[in-house]
Parts: C-alpha cells; sequence; structure tokens
C-alpha cells in the first residue's frame, strides 16, 4: 500500500505536487503564518487594539522554549474574538464619535482611531483571517499531540504531588487549586507551586485548615525558588499569603507576585537554560538593518512633516538635513553599534534588555509619536510599513538568538568561511565601503578580550584579509588550471581586459560624456518669467525702466522659428550657436514702449543732463558702458542669453554681421501739464508694430534635472578634478608599485598562514591571552623573514 500510495502521488501533475508541497510548507510553518498576519493585522489597522498581540509575539512567543505554550495560543484566541466583539459593538451610529467619520477618518490623534474602534469599512476582515489562521494552527497542534503538551508534563513532573492532593476534601481542593500554578510559557519556563501533602495534615480537622495551608506554603515556596537564591523575595510572598488570608489588600498584593513571579521565572530561564543549541543569525540582523538603513535613506520623507514631495538628493545639495532623516539614521545605526557590542560579548542578558527596550520603543514611536510628526496615519505611511516589517523580520530574528544563545566562538569575517569568487568580490567590496573596515576592526578590538594593541590587533586584521584573498585566488587556480605554455584564452582576455578598457575610458570621457547629455537629452527647459530693461543716462536717475511677464513673453511657432534659421544662412558662427537651442528654448519679450515709472529727478540735475546732452563732443555712458548719443545707435542687445546661472549675456554670434547687428532705439521725452516720462522705441522689430515699444529674444539653457543639479554643478572642470583624477589615483597605485609587493603576493600556498591566524582568533575566544601574544610575534617574525615565508609557502608534496 505504501508503494501504492508512492506511485500515486508521483503520478500526479507537477501543478499538483507543487500544490501539496505548498501545503505541506503551510503546515510545517503554521505558527509563522500566524505571526505574519496578526502583524499584517496590526500594520493595515494600526491602533491600541492590535498593538499587543505583536509585541506579545517578540517578546513571549518567539522567546519560548521549544515552542509557545497552549497559554499562548489560548490568549491570541481569546484577544483576537474579543477584539471582534469590541470592534463590531462600536459600529453603531449612535456613537458621537460616528456622526462625522469622514472628518477624524484622517485625524492620527483622533481617540477612536487610536484605540481601533472607529467606523470604517471592513473593520473585521483581517481580524477574521487572523482568528482562521489561530484555529488552524490549533488544529495543526491537535494533530500532532502537541496542544495539551503542557498539562501532561506538568501531570507527569509532579505525579507524587498529584496524588496526594487527591486525597483532600473537595473545598480545600478547590482552594489549593486557586493558588497551585501559573504556567506562562513552556513546561520548561513554567512555575508550578504545589502543595507536598503531609500523612499528619490529612488527620487534622477542617478547623485547623488555615494553619496547615501556611505550613504547607512554607515549604512550597522554598522549593518553587530553590533556584533563585533571594530569601528577601521568598519570605515577602510569604507574608504576602499569609496576609491574603486575611485582608483583601493582602490577597490584591498576592495576585501580583503571582503575576510577577512566573514572568520574572521567564526570563531567567531564558538568560539561564539547561540547555542551549547555539546558533549564529548576527549576518541575517545585519542585513535587516542595513535594509531598514536603506528604506530610511531613500524614503526619509516619510518620517518627517511638510516633505511627500523632497528627495534626499535635492536636500544634500542645498546643504540642508532634514532632521527627520538624521535622528532616523542616527537612531539606526546606533542600534547596530550596541547589536554588535552585545553580539561581540556574548551576553544573552543584555540582548534580553535590548530587545524589550527596542520592541516597546519601536511601537511607542511608530504608531504614537510618528502619526504626530507627519500628520499622517501609520496606516497611510507605505514607507513606515515597510521599514516596520523588515523591523519586525529583525525582532523575530533576535529572538530566536535569544532563545539559542550565542555562539561560543566568533572566528573572522562572516563572509571569509568559503574560498569562491562570490565570497572574493563581496569581500572585497565590504572593504571598499568607507569607514567599514576601520569602524569593525575598532569595535571588535574594545569588544574581544585580547593582549594586541589597537595596532597590532588591526595589523592581524588586515594579514587575514590579504591572506584569505590571496587563497580565494590559489582555489579559483585550482579550479580553472592553465597549462602550461599555452596562451590565453580569447574569452579571458576580452572578458577581464575589455571590461577593464571599457572602464577605463568610461571614467576618462565620463565628464564631457555627464555634461552633454545632462542637459541635450534629459535637459529641462528653463524659460524666463522675467524679463526687466533698465536704462540709465550717464550717473542720473534712469530714465526707462519696463518688465514683460506671462503674456508678453511668447514662444516661436514653428513658421516663425523656420523664418528665423533662414535669416542666419550663410553665417556659420550664428548657425554653430543655434544648433544647441530647441524652437521651445526661444522666448520672445515684447516689452511696452512707455516707461512704468514716472521720471523723477531733481531740477539742477536735469539742467545738468540737459547741458550734457546738448555738447556733441562728450560721451555719454550707461551703466552697460558703451557711448551713446541722443539717438542711441547700435546698443540695443536683440537677442540675449540666459544660462543656468544668474548672469544674462548678450548674443554676439547673432548681433555680428552686415544685416545681424546691434538695434538703434530712440529716446524721447514726453511732458504733460505736471508730469513727464520718458518713451522707447525699437526701429527694427520682427514683429512690426505701430505703437513704441521693444523686443527681445531670450536664449534659455537647458538646465540639469534637480535630482542630478549637485552633481552637475561642479561643473567639467570640477567633474575632471573631484571624480577622474581621485579614480585615476586609485587606479596608479594598482598598476604602479606591484614590484615592493611580490614577496606577499606571489605566494603559492597559502594554508599555513591561514590557519595561524585563524589559531589567533582561536586562542583568544578561549581566553589563552599568552598563546595569542606567542602566536601573534610567529606571525610578526613570518613577515620579517623571506626565507622562512618562501618554507611555509611551499606546495605541499
Amino acid at each position: 500500500e505504501l508503494e501504492e500510495s508512492e506511485k500515486f502521488y508521483v503520478g500526479q501533475p507537477r501543478v499538483l505536487l507543487l500544490i501539496y508541497a505548498l501545503y505541506n510548507t503551510l503546515v510545517a510553518r503554521s505558527e509563522m503564518v500566524c505571526y505574519f498576519v496578526i502583524i499584517l493585522n496590526h500594520m493595515i489597522s494600526a491602533s491600541m487594539i492590535t498593538l499587543v498581540l505583536p509585541i506579545l509575539i517578540f517578546l513571549w512567543a518567539m522567546l519560548s522554549v521549544p515552542r509557545p505554550s497552549k497559554r499562548f495560543w489560548m490568549t491570541a484566541i481569546v484577544y483576537t474574538e474579543v477584539a471582534i466583539v469590541i470592534k463590531y459593538f462600536f459600529q453603531f451610529g449612535f456613537f458621537p464619535w460616528n456622526k462625522h467619520v469622514d472628518y477624524t477618518k484622517d485625524k492620527p490623534y483622533h481617540p477612536p482611531n487610536i484605540i481601533g474602534i472607529e467606523k470604517k469599512e471592513g473593520y473585521v476582515h483581517y481580524d477574521l483571517v487572523q482568528l482562521l489562521a489561530l484555529f488552524f494552527h490549533r488544529s495543526i497542534l491537535k494533530c500532532h499531540g502537541l496542544w495539551d503538551e503542557d498539562e501532561k508534563g506538568d501531570s507527569s513532573s509532579n505525579k507524587e504531588d498529584t496524588d496526594d492532593e487527591l486525597s483532600l476534601t473537595g473545598g480545600r481542593r478547590d482552594s489549593s487549586a486557586s493558588l497551585k500554578s501559573v504556567n506562562l510559557a513552556a513546561s520548561v519556563e513554567s512555575i508550578h507551586v504545589h502543595f507536598p501533602e503531609q500523612q499528619t495534615a490529612i488527620r487534622r480537622k477542617s478547623s485547623s485548615s488555615i494553619s496547615q495551608l501556611s505550613h504547607r506554603l512554607s515549604e512550597q515556596i522554598l522549593d518553587t525558588f530553590k533556584n533563585i537564591n533571594h530569601t528577601t523575595l521568598i519570605l515577602y510572598f510569604l507574608h504576602c499569603k499569609l496576609w491574603a488570608i486575611k485582608s483583601h489588600c493582602g490577597l490584591c498584593c498576592f495576585r501580583t507576585l503571582q503575576v510577577y513571579v512566573p514572568i520574572r521565572q521567564f526570563f531567567y530561564n531564558l538568560i539561564h537554560p539547561d540547555y542551549s543549541a547555539v546558533t549564529d543569525v548576527y549576518v541575517l540582523m545585519f542585513l535587516a538593518d542595513t535594509v531598514d538603513f536603506i528604506i530610511i535613506v531613500f524614503g526619509f520623507w516619510a518620517f518627517g512633516k511638510h516633505s511627500a514631495a523632497a528627495d534626499i538628493t535635492s536636500s544634500l545639495s542645498e546643504d540642508q538635513v532634514p532632521e527627520a532623516f538624521l535622528v532616523m539614521v542616527l537612531i539606526q545605526f546606533g542600534t547596530m553599534v550596541v547589536d554588535r557590542a552585545l553580539y561581540l560579548k556574548k551576553t544573552v542578558m543584555g540582548k534580553v534588555i535590548f530587545q524589550v527596550i527596542l520592541v516597546f520603543g519601536i511601537h511607542f514611536w511608530m504608531f504614537f509619536i510618528l502619526p504626530g510628526v507627519t500628520e499622517r496615519k501609520f496606516s497611510q505611511n507605505t514607507v513606515a510599513q515597510l521599514w516596520y516589517f523588515v523591523k519586525c523580520v529583525y525582532f523575530g530574528l533576535s529572538a530566536y538568538q535569544i532563545r539559542c544563545g550565542y555562539p561560543t566562538r566568533v572566528l573572522g569575517n562572516f563572509l571569509t568561511k568559503s574560498y569562491n569568487y562570490v565570497n572574493l568580490f563581496l569581500f572585497q567590496g565590504f572593504r571598499l565601503v568607507p569607514f567599514l573596515t576601520e569602524l569593525r576592526a575598532v569595535m571588535d578590538w574594545v569588544w574581544t578580550d585580547t593582549t594586541l594593541s589597537l595596532s597590532s590587533w588591526i595589523c592581524v586584521e588586515d594579514i587575514y584579509a590579504h591572506i584569505f584573498i590571496l587563497k580565494c585566488w590559489r582555489e579559483s587556480e585550482k579550479r580553472y588550471p592553465q597549462p602550461r605554455g599555452q596562451k590565453k584564452k580569447k574569452v579571458v582576455k576580452y572578458g577581464m581586459g575589455g571590461m577593464i578598457i571599457v572602464l577605463l575610458i568610461c571614467i576618462v570621457w565620463f565628464p564631457l560624456l555627464f555634461m552633454s547629455l545632462i542637459k541635450s537629452v534629459a535637459g529641462i527647459t528653463n524659460k524666463p518669467l522675467d524679463v526687466s530693461i533698465t536704462i540709465t543716462l550717464g550717473g542720473y536717475q534712469p530714465i526707462f525702466t519696463m518688465s514683460a511677464q506671462q503674456n508678453q513673453l511668447k514662444s516661436l511657432d514653428p513658421n516663425e522659428f523656420n523664418e528665423f534659421l533662414r535669416s542666419y544662412r550663410g553665417n556659420t558662427a550664428a548657425l554653430q550657436f543655434l544648433e544647441g537651442y530647441a524652437r521651445e528654448d526661444i522666448t520672445r519679450a515684447d516689452l511696452e514702449g512707455n516707461s512704468n515709472s514716472l521720471w523723477t529727478i531733481s531740477p539742477p540735475s536735469r539742467n545738468k543732463m540737459i547741458q550734457g546732452l546738448l555738447d556733441f563732443d562728450a560721451d555719454f555712458t550707461l551703466v552697460i558702458s558703451w557711448t551713446i548719443q541722443r539717438t542711441l545707435e547700435e546698443v540695443y542687445p536683440y537677442y540675449i542669453k540666459a544660462p543656468s546661472d544668474s548672469l544674462a549675456k548678450p548674443i554676439k554670434q547673432l548681433l555680428r554681421g552686415m544685416y545681424c547687428k546691434w538695434e538703434n532705439i530712440t529716446v524721447s521725452l514726453v511732458k504733460n501739464t505736471s508730469e513727464e516720462w520718458w518713451v522707447l522705441n525699437q526701429l527694427g522689430k520682427r514683429q512690426k508694430t505701430p505703437q513704441e515699444s521693444l523686443e527681445l529674444f531670450i536664449f534659455s539653457d537647458k538646465v540639469s534635472p534637480p535630482s542630478l543639479g549637485f552633481l552637475a554643478g561642479y561643473g567639467i572642470m570640477g567633474l575632471y578634478a573631484s571624480v577622474v583624477l581621485v579614480i585615476g589615483k586609485f587606479v596608479r597605485e594598482f598598476f604602479s608599485g606591484i614590484s615592493h609587493s611580490i614577496m606577499f603576493e606571489e605566494l603559492p600556498n597559502v594554508d599555513r598562514i591561514l590557519k595561524l591566524c585563524t589559531d589567533i582568533f582561536l586562542v583568544r575566544e578561549t581566553g589563552e591571552l599568552e598563546l595569542e601574544e606567542d602566536l601573534y610575534a610567529k606571525l610578526i617574525f613570518l613577515y620579517r623573514s623571506p626565507e622562512t615565508m618562501i618554507k611555509w609557502t611551499r606546495e605541499k608534496t
């Protein structure tokens, strides 16, 4: 029958087999499904009602050995059912806060929104899915006989006490059972308060039950706390029990101790386990923190106020550091440093305290502080939801690390466990991150017991990194050997050499390509918003001021643009200049000929100015510093270039030649009874208008996008100085000075040196600090003696 069943399942379609495999995975990890649904429900609801279970997951369920107890799952089921009933009850419209739902639904600090009793569509959908997942897991535990495991463990471990208690009367058994045990987690972590029965107590009368109970309680408490040498706590617990028999206040105190003592014992057993399945998930925790760090950098606007449209590049280009971004980065980096310190010190107690602080602190900040800072609910903040989910993964890994215990030995970098190309390139990339290698080395030296100085420690780390890289290259040479006397394959030459050639060419020509493409391909048209003309005669009051905005700034239509290009046919300099501009880059500004301000000048200055104008032999200057007469000839710049900076200049290429020159303007003074003003008129205009006016063509340079403005702002020479020359320096170091490192690079077999470095790590972890000094001295002597290095690195024969 088993063979027939195997043949039947093997013969099923692949899709059906995939469904079977997915279902088996779901059954095998049903508790993880429950955790995921609970966290998802809280991310969407983000209320105090749904906050309880995620905290219990990270501080109770995931810390339970070997698995969460029946009490936790019953707590989760009952709590979910009660939450559904409460939410349903508060959906009725007669509650005051349900009358203005549209007005209050997006307010993060509205009390019903915080509690989770607001009226909304689909208020209970995720709670029902959560309840379904919990019942599914309950059914899986029942099928495997794990649902009643706690009760079986209790009855078997305390069989004698149970048999003695059966001899008590019903009333006394009930009173004893009420104080018998408080099971907070699995049987390994539970506290059971038993009452050892004495033969003489069985024959006593009911009138002496109080004294008998007091006597039995003293023995029971001493037995319970035999692993906790806190005599004061024991005596206080006994005092509260005796007080509870006589007063209501004493009973409350005793009930409080009934809750406190099991919780304390739960964490005590967690920190001092009977056995420890040592594991190391620090790398996964570090990766989770790194992902959260990246989310903060690229989505920092989600953690601040009025910054939804901002991006980090534009903010940094303006030399501004957003406060929310700074706080989040510092907190995230600080937690990573503390986590590294706890990992190196291997202190489970510190990790437990850190876990409790982080769980409560992050949940309080994310669901009570952040909504007030951003003025939007957590459920409407997608970036914050993603950050919280990754942090929940970190909490799960931390709980697993606490439950299993830290490894007894931490040897080397996690990337140096195998010798292949993947580990080689990842390790070298790790070392290229600025200050990461240095920070890691210093932190390891601070939080690791050693007799080496900091410089000696860094020396060992550098030697180990160098030997590991050589080991990877030697292993690759063994996997892909090169026969003697044969030339290199074209795949290797064109693959490696061609890639390096392309890379070097890109680095050399990067500034030119970047500055050319950033404006021509990704450039944005920067049209002028205001064009102003001010003319001043000599040093007197300006005679003409006029501005053009909105409707007075017009773009050329296709016909006008083509006619404009034809007018410069044969002018090579002008055509070359116009190649860099499209039709949308040109703006025609029509300015009124009448000045928009009255000419206010004192009579003495006015008379002096008239005398100067009447003298044809004298020169009059403008602010732009050229010579003028009454009629201003070739002074008006018809074409203006508006570059990306603030300085606008005349376009000399378009103002040269017989028919392309600076325009003439006429200036006249108009008077009425008590006022006077100046009128200017351009003589040669493309748009012939009868009224006095000025015409101006503005060529606007394209500007780089805001996200790349900080890089384009350096210019071509700035990019060459800051990028090409710096990279060139590192490339030159790679290609020069090789002869000085031959004795340390060309090592045929590095296994012995690698083992010596590993031995230094091992004796350091075992506390043999004198032996660590000896091995370090041996390593230094080896690098000082070329002859010994040759002997140590020979191929094994």
